[in-house]
């Protein structure tokens, strides 16, 4: 079944990630999702299938939640999810720069994702 979900996109780098557990249904596919980010939120999913084919580096790809903000306060909160797109307490997939940068700097240091794609939100 399909998660309902209502975002104001800032960018498209939610873009591929899924809203069903089925993995059929990428937030890009949504009728709320902004056409002129189409593009760019495919490419990166492309990326992403590139990626998996490596074995030759450790990587992690992390794709933030679908309100990514410039401004946003750093709480150094967060949630880690997967492949789909995940929603905080309050129902809001929102992240702001600063917190989705403290979650890349932990996944770096601790390693957790290797060869994964992982999903974050503000808690």
């Amino acid at each position: 079944m399909e998660k309902a979900f209502k975002l104001d996109f800032e960018n498209d780098k939610a873009g591929s990630l899924y809203v069903n557990p089925e993995h059929t249904v990428q937030v890009m596919d949504g009728a709320d999702f902004p056409e002129m980010f189409g593009p760019l939120a495919s490419s990166m999913g492309k990326a992403l299938d590139e990626l998996r084919t490596r074995t030759d580096v450790k990587w992690t790809y992390i794709s933030p939640a679908g309100d990514f903000q410039a401004d946003g306060v750093r709480t150094r909160k967060y949630i880690l999810g997967g492949e789909e797109l995940i929603l905080n307490a309050k129902g809001e997939s929102v992240i702001s720069y600063a917190d989705y940068a403290v979650a890349m700097v932990d996944e770096a240091l601790n390693g957790n994702h290797i060869q994964q794609r992982i999903s974050v939100v503000a808690e």
